[in-house]
């Protein structure tokens, strides 16, 4: 995060919305991905969700490739800020999920080692409904 290089200069190369390449995980490993994914997906409000490597580079999304990316860059510095207050305060802690709630989204955060996943919710999802 702390470097000059910058991950999403190649926005109009990525496809919509992205897909996590099947190579890169057995199988059992991808259908367990696709499976917590989709039941993610089923949850009210649920507007779309994102998951970026240890990098903060997207590699899976259901949004488009802008929102993808601006998601992407932004959350995963502020997870990784968040990381570091949390050690800060306690250098036997970490930081293991982070929500950010305003008038329009709900925004959550479970970090991961390797992986941070991303879920943008509608709050008001209930009120909504007419």
């Amino acid at each position: 995060f702390g470097s000059s290089r910058q991950p999403f200069a190649a926005a109009s190369c990525l496809p919509r919305p992205f897909a996590l390449p099947r190579a890169r995980l057995p199988a059992p490993a991808m259908s367990e991905v696709e499976e917590t994914i989709n039941r993610i997906r089923t949850h009210k409000g649920v507007t779309g969700i994102v998951i970026v490597n240890s990098e903060g580079v997207p590699i899976r999304s259901t949004f488009e490739s802008p929102q993808t990316l601006q998601y992407s860059a932004l959350i995963s510095q502020l997870a990784a800020k968040a990381r570091s207050v949390v050690r800060d305060l306690d250098p036997q802690n970490d930081l293991t999920f982070l929500r950010i709630r305003s008038k329009k989204h709900e925004i959550m955060v479970a970090p991961d080692r390797e992986y941070i996943l991303i879920v943008i919710q509608d709050p008001n999802a209930d009120q909504n409904i007419e």
